[in-house]
């Protein structure tokens, strides 16, 4: 397999359970203008699950495959891309993972994911079709509307929702991997693949070389805002102490 063939990459993942629900051709395209990855946390980093009111986990290996697509986007552009979380709900852990690998914002409480895609553009001065969404379910279907590259999380429990998104061209890849699968590790080797540079990333990394040091001090500068959505308003989330 050549790390460089887009279509080498494309066929690799449909071997793995992957699917294409846009021409890959579009999602190049589509991935050419992206500045910031949004990722829904329920079904997505995890099988959605609640073990208690602590909220729901994380994985490491989509830790891992999160902080290689922010260094591929890095070593492609020469900046940092935004990253955000959003969820529906108060998942502590989100706000754990945001700090430790430095994403730019968590929005907490957020029944409306559309004001929020709203705050993003606002805030931080992007395009919606400057946003790639990952998500897994109706409430992210909005969203999902208006963002400019979007990843279905698959889950073999809804299969009227999936022809329900292909038919109303709400997704442009859908995963093998559901979300205790580590899912966000999928979107990420398969983004670091087409940005085309898979092979330098890695390399980079393993040999922690003089740009990744300058990547990882970059990162580590950030500190995540926090916004909450429970009242429909996006406003700032205030940490109890």
């Amino acid at each position: 397999m050549e790390f460089s063939n887009p279509n080498d990459i494309k066929a690799s993942f449909e071997k793995a359970g992957g699917e294409f629900l846009s021409p890959l051709s579009v999602f190049k395209e589509k991935l050419h203008a992206i500045k910031a990855f949004v990722f829904d946390w329920d079904g997505v980093f995890n099988d959605g699950f609640k073990k208690d009111n602590q909220g729901s986990p994380f994985s490491e290996p989509s830790s891992m495959g999160l902080n290689m697509l922010r260094f591929s986007y890095f070593l492609k552009h020469g900046k940092l891309p935004y990253v955000f979380i959003i969820t529906g709900e108060n998942n502590l852990p989100a706000i754990k993972l945001s700090e430790r690998e430095h994403f730019t914002g968590v929005y907490l409480n957020v029944r409306n994911k559309l004001a929020a895609l709203e705050h993003i553009t606002t805030t931080y001065a992007i395009e919606a079709n400057q946003v790639a969404f990952t998500f897994d379910d109706i409430l992210d279907l909005g969203m999902a509307e208006k963002a400019g590259l979007r990843m279905v999380v698959r889950r073999k429990s809804n299969p009227l929702l999936d022809v329900f998104i292909a038919k109303n061209n709400l997704a442009d890849y859908k995963t093998g991997a559901e979300g205790q699968e580590h899912a966000v590790r999928e979107v990420s080797e398969l983004i670091i693949g087409l940005n085309g540079n898979y092979g330098q990333t890695l390399h980079d990394r393993l040999n922690f070389s003089a740009v990744y040091k300058k990547y990882l001090d970059q990162r580590n500068s950030y500190s995540p805002q926090y916004f909450e959505g429970s009242t429909g308003a996006i406003g700032e989330y205030v940490r109890p102490e």
